[in-house]
């Protein structure tokens, strides 16, 4: 089972109505994506236990570029089709592990801060990458639901909801 990512921003939409298989809309995402030709990108689809150790699974696209994380998801629920998707980063290999003990944690990000802090460049590649990723999955949404008879998304429907970049909590 695939680890969740330390999430920053989000967004989801529920399109009533639309009777959608989740393969067919990863697939059109991808295609979508991989049009904005983003360096180092990574393409998978993984599955994540839905509560602990023994729930069901549900499948997601996940887009990696370097630590940041996309997970996104595309699932029939009621008599509609919820789109989401997750922005976060994963601590990679020794920093994951030393990040989840406590204490060590906090002297591992004020190590990591001093050496490697955190500049407009990384805050601007960030927001372009969340930018081009969410441009292509409300593209797709949109297609889709007009494909299907149905309204495009509102301007404020594809709004991202965003945690403070400058809150350490």
């Amino acid at each position: 089972m695939q680890k969740t990512s330390i999430p920053f921003s989000n967004w989801n939409t529920m399109i009533q109505g639309l009777d959608y298989s989740p393969q067919e809309f990863f697939a059109l995402v991808e295609e979508a994506i991989k049009q904005k030709n983003i360096d180092d990108l990574k393409i998978t689809r993984i599955k994540m236990g839905e509560g602990g150790v023994l729930s069901a699974k549900r499948e997601y696209l996940r887009v990696s570029r370097k630590r940041l994380v996309f997970d996104i998801c595309g699932a029939p629920f009621g008599n509609g089709f919820f789109v989401s998707w997750w922005l976060g980063e994963t601590p990679s290999g020794l920093a994951a592990l030393l990040l989840s003990i406590p204490y060590v944690g906090g002297v591992v990000n004020f190590f990591a801060n001093m050496f490697k802090p955190e500049t407009y460049f990384s805050y601007d590649t960030r927001a372009m990458y969340r930018s081009l990723i969410h441009d292509a999955v409300t593209n797709v949404v949109d297609h889709i639901a007009e494909d299907k008879g149905l309204r495009a998304l509102t301007q404020d429907e594809k709004k991202p909801y965003m945690k403070s970049f400058f809150d350490n909590s």
